[in-house]
């Protein structure tokens, strides 16, 4: 969040951005297409790091004919000084779809559209108490065309996993409220990933749509926004608050649904934490003693566990780690966004939403596809 950084006036006095329609039937408006080299071509090798801090690699490699697709709306990266985003690629754009997409290459075919995004310049204005100088319209004006036109010309009958973390997940939401539930293309929805945003539920339900409540469920939906167990929600956070309609924040566990477990019960995470600094998180600490780690991802097995929590007015993804003396690997995570030198408590690790359950939701997805197919 460096472009928390930028000052109101800059919004003031950035270019006017076009409101008219996208095209997205020209390749450029796309972050990640199929069969190109774009953002989403990668590097994920990842160094598995074990408690006794021996070391592995894991190599990384598309799937040569992945059976559906995956459908992804990123979170609020564009350091542009306006208060809606250009439809230019920059390096934010693509370092959010290295660390949240692009390893779903892996099982699907994936599709990212840009979209003029309320920008991290009108994210701060917020926070200083004043308007918004964004449009948040013009933003989910382009993710419905970019999914229609993705309908008309790409999908031609395969199943979808919709996902999307912060503002993607927030266009999410409306795209799942007006152009999927209820329509003819519920019938393609595999599953939605709903991450780092408050999905409202009623009777375990977001309109039509349920909570998934085990792996091999389909045409379900996904929905978290994680906390340190040690530093829960306080009374000012945005996320897991029960909105002014009573409906509380969905929560649903990917790694304890892949345990065959309840949502609210603990499960250990298949985690891919990046090793280089993300947004304003802090780079991360040494991942465990005299190891170094070179790849792009690291993964640290039985460290981090989780489980959903619903406490007074908050619903939410409460994240253990699993310290011990003996094990030689780091008792601490990054992952919480910081300003001025100061944690955002309210935040909680929404930088790392995703990247928690990576491995999970990659098996969940997988499972939820052979399921889909079955129907």
């Amino acid at each position: 969040m460096a472009g928390l950084a930028l000052t109101t006036a800059a919004c003031a006095q950035a270019p006017a951005v076009p409101t008219g329609p996208n095209d997205y039937g020209k390749t450029e408006n796309w972050l990640c297409l199929p069969g190109r080299q774009d953002a989403c071509a990668v590097d994920q090798t990842t160094t598995i790091v074990q408690a006794d801090g021996k070391t592995s690699i894991e190599a990384f490699k598309l799937a040569a004919k992945p059976a559906y697709d995956c459908f992804y709306i990123y979170p609020t990266v564009s350091t542009d000084p306006g208060g809606n985003s250009d439809m230019v690629i920059d390096d934010a754009e693509r370092r959010v779809v290295e660390e949240q997409l692009a390893r779903f290459g892996g099982q699907c075919r994936v599709f990212a559209p840009m979209y003029r995004q309320v920008t991290l310049a009108a994210l701060r204005a917020v926070m200083m108490g004043r308007p918004s100088p964004g449009d948040g319209a013009l933003a989910y004006g382009d993710v419905r065309d970019a999914w229609n036109w993705y309908l008309t010309h790409e999908n031609k009958g395969r199943g979808v996993v919709l996902m999307g973390h912060s503002q993607g997940s927030r266009m999410l939401l409306d795209l799942l409220k007006n152009e999927i539930d209820g329509k003819p293309a519920q019938k393609q929805m595999i599953s939605a990933y709903v991450l780092g945003m408050n999905t409202p539920v009623t009777d375990g339900k977001y309109g039509s749509i349920p909570l998934c409540e085990k792996a091999d469920q389909a045409g379900c939906l996904v929905t978290y926004v994680s906390f340190r167990d040690t530093a829960p929600p306080p009374a000012n956070s945005r996320f897991g608050k029960t909105d002014e309609q009573g409906r509380r924040a969905g929560c649903v566990n990917p790694a304890a649904l892949l345990a065959g477990k309840a949502s609210t019960d603990e499960a250990t995470l298949h985690a891919y934490l990046g090793t280089k600094p993300f947004l304003s998180s802090p780079p991360p600490k040494p991942f465990a003693k005299d190891v170094t780690v070179s790849t792009p991802f690291v993964s640290l097995p039985g460290l981090i566990s989780a489980r959903c929590v619903s406490d007074g007015d908050f619903t939410y993804l409460a994240v253990k780690v699993n310290a011990d003396p003996a094990d030689a690997r780091t008792d601490e995570i990054t992952g919480d966004i910081v300003v001025a030198g100061n944690v955002l408590k309210d935040w909680g690790l929404h930088l790392i939403d995703v990247n928690l359950e990576m491995g999970d939701l990659n098996a969940l997805a997988d499972r939820q596809a052979k399921t889909y197919a079955g129907r």
